[in-house]
């Protein structure tokens, strides 16, 4: 379990950012990782054991400076050459006392043992690739039952030749064959398993080039299963899967207009001459990528524009007959004269999201530059042609999906319902006659299984409203739930305009008959709504269940929480002690005498 004391400097180093050159950072890593720790003073802290089927040393170095640059603080466990399966299935105190939280298993298909002889008969073949197979189940069932940890596993690339040429994919003796059929055995695993994540270097390999990924001077000189230049690329990867799996993914894009989603200038050529559609092959390219951001709704990605335009001339350019978005894929739409780095904070206000939630797309870069140096920890991709706008978005695993959870799917919706909350809340002169107009329900429970990946992932957030900013992987919130020393609450929130999902977790931890709360978060998306005083008093009936008669509050101060520093206080607290560095200790007294403070959302809670 993890607490972070976040007081680095956000933002991130250009050099380790996609596009990147790979020689340079495998050349200058010492240096760049002396700039990073100077740059960034904290961040979340994770064990990480490498267990590598070949050599994984410059690996584990260059996997180290890209975590750095998303904010978290690596310690490794690295195994002897080709020890992996040895480390796990026999006895290793060494790693046993190390409890990575993440083991990353680097193999390749230099690890397979045996590939199927021409002469075997289709039953031979099964059984050779059964065998292969349980080779690794057997190892993830192992790491599973004694870390409870996470797992990320390579799947497996093709082969560096085809001994029977095109056949080779399609006959069961083929290794082409062999190892497809095997990869998909993995992906079984990982449908099934939440805490199993792939590291696709069958796809990365492919758009390295297989020719130079898998150039044999590397293995056999030493013993790399890569092309040494390609590591970058690999341990970029395994960040992303790792920055995905501790929620410091983005959220949402803000774009830019004027030949960024459509080719030409709205205010100037007029709507109808702009190049969008078929009849152009530029038109074409701009059609493709407005299909490529589309599809990312379907992520719960939140898409926003930041134009310098008229509106009316913004609308008109959106609206446009060819265009595959249209005015209700957009959450927030600024269209005006202001500085774009000022509208991009006025959207991540309006959005109660930090800026650097937010990815920033303009073809201009002279706006770009603007915006990095004004709006610190947004990220602003280096874009050229409207050809490769997505590929390079994509690659720069912004969104790199671990969980996915309903929540994450109505994001889109739930925003453009607080955009109508807004809305009504405008025509309210009376704020609580506002709240009780909202007929709000909430559902506050202990954690269920069937929200386990949501809580995880709201506690991994760059979240405004966590008092102790303590990080949980979902195999430690399914432990703490199991555990009764723990009391554990998740809430839900809807009202007349829609369903919150969950929006608040509560986690504390019972010490005879006292409280000490260690976790407590909301989603911003609820602020103002009178949630925390409904998480609370649900805690205060649960706790005076057990007999508890005090509730210890924990308050850490951090670059983003500030305000909630005085929630305990709001909440009836006495404060208890407080540091130098504002780490403060707050008290609550549990009796009869307690009065609910929450008089406007009907609270479901366990019976």
């Amino acid at each position: 379990m993890h607490f972070r004391k976040d007081k680095r400097k956000e933002g991130g180093m250009k050099e380790l950012e996609y596009p990147f050159d790979g020689e340079y950072i495998l050349k200058k890593k010492k240096s760049i990782k002396r700039k990073l720790l100077e740059e960034k003073q904290g961040g979340i802290k994770t064990k990480i054991a490498v267990l590598g089927g070949s050599t994984t040393n410059d690996i584990k170095l260059t996997l180290e400076l890209f975590l750095l640059n998303y904010g978290i603080w690596p310690e490794f466990y690295e195994s002897e050459y080709n020890q992996f399966y040895e480390d796990v299935m026999f006895d290793n105190p060494v790693l046993r006392e190390f409890q990575p939280d993440i083991v990353y298993i680097h193999t390749s298909n230099r690890n397979i043992r045996a590939y199927p002889l021409l002469t075997d008969s289709a039953e031979d073949v099964e059984q050779f690739l059964e065998a292969e197979y349980q080779k690794y189940e057997g190892m993830w069932e192992k790491i599973f039952m004694e870390y409870q940890c996470t797992i990320i596993q390579n799947n497996f690339e093709m082969p560096y030749y085809r001994l029977m040429g095109n056949k080779e994919a399609s006959d069961i003796h083929g290794k082409i064959n062999y190892l497809t059929r095997l990869n998909e055995k993995i992906y079984a695993y990982a449908r099934q398993h939440d805490n199993f994540f792939i590291n696709d270097i069958n796809y990365l390999s492919a758009c390295y080039g297989l020719e130079r990924w898998s150039d044999p001077f590397y293995w056999h000189m030493y013993k790399y299963a890569l092309a040494v230049p390609a590591i970058p690329e690999l341990s970029f990867n395994v960040a992303n899967i790792i920055k995905s799996i501790y929620g410091k993914n983005k959220k949402g894009f803000v774009l830019d207009l004027d030949n960024t989603l459509w080719g030409g200038i709205v205010g100037d050529d007029g709507a109808e001459n702009l190049e969008i559609g078929q009849e152009t092959s530029l038109g074409q390219a701009y059609t493709e990528f407005q299909a490529y951001l589309k599809e990312q709704e379907q992520l719960g990605i939140i898409l926003n524009v930041d134009s310098k335009n008229e509106r009316e001339n913004a609308l008109a350019g959106i609206n446009h007959p060819d265009g595959i978005l249209k005015e209700d894929d957009f959450i927030c739409i600024k269209a005006n004269w202001n500085p774009k780095d000022q509208n991009l904070k006025e959207i991540a206000s309006e959005l109660n999201l930090l800026p650097e939630s937010l990815v920033f797309i303009d073809d201009n870069p002279a706006e770009r530059a603007i915006v990095s140096a004004q709006v610190p920890g947004v990220a602003v991709p280096e874009i050229e042609r409207v050809e490769h706008y997505a590929h390079v978005i994509d690659r720069s695993g912004f969104f790199e999906m671990t969980n996915f959870s309903k929540d994450d799917a109505k994001r889109n919706e739930m925003y453009k319902e607080n955009a109508r909350r807004a809305e009504l809340k405008a025509t309210f002169t009376d704020y609580r006659e506002y709240l009780l107009s909202l007929k709000m329900h909430g559902r506050i429970q202990a954690f269920e299984p069937v929200y386990m990946a949501r809580i995880a992932q709201l506690t991994n957030k760059s979240n405004q409203f966590n008092l102790t900013t303590k990080r949980y992987t979902q195999p430690e919130i399914e432990e703490t739930a199991a555990d009764k020393n723990y009391i554990t609450l998740y809430g839900k929130l809807e009202d007349k305009f829609g369903d919150n999902g969950v929006v608040s977790v509560v986690i504390g931890r019972v010490e005879k008959n006292a409280c000490h709360i260690e976790l407590w978060l909301m989603s911003c998306r609820v602020l103002k709504r009178d949630m925390e005083f409904a998480m609370m008093d649900t805690l205060v009936k649960k706790c005076m269940e057990r007999g508890i008669d005090i509730i210890y509050g924990y308050y850490y101060p951090t670059a983003k929480n500030a305000m909630v520093k005085d929630f305990y206080g709001i909440q009836g607290f006495e404060k208890v002690s407080e540091d130098a560095d504002g780490n403060a200790t707050w008290k609550l007294a549990v009796d009869e005498t307690y009065e609910n403070k929450n008089t406007v959302i009907k609270v479901e809670d366990e019976q």
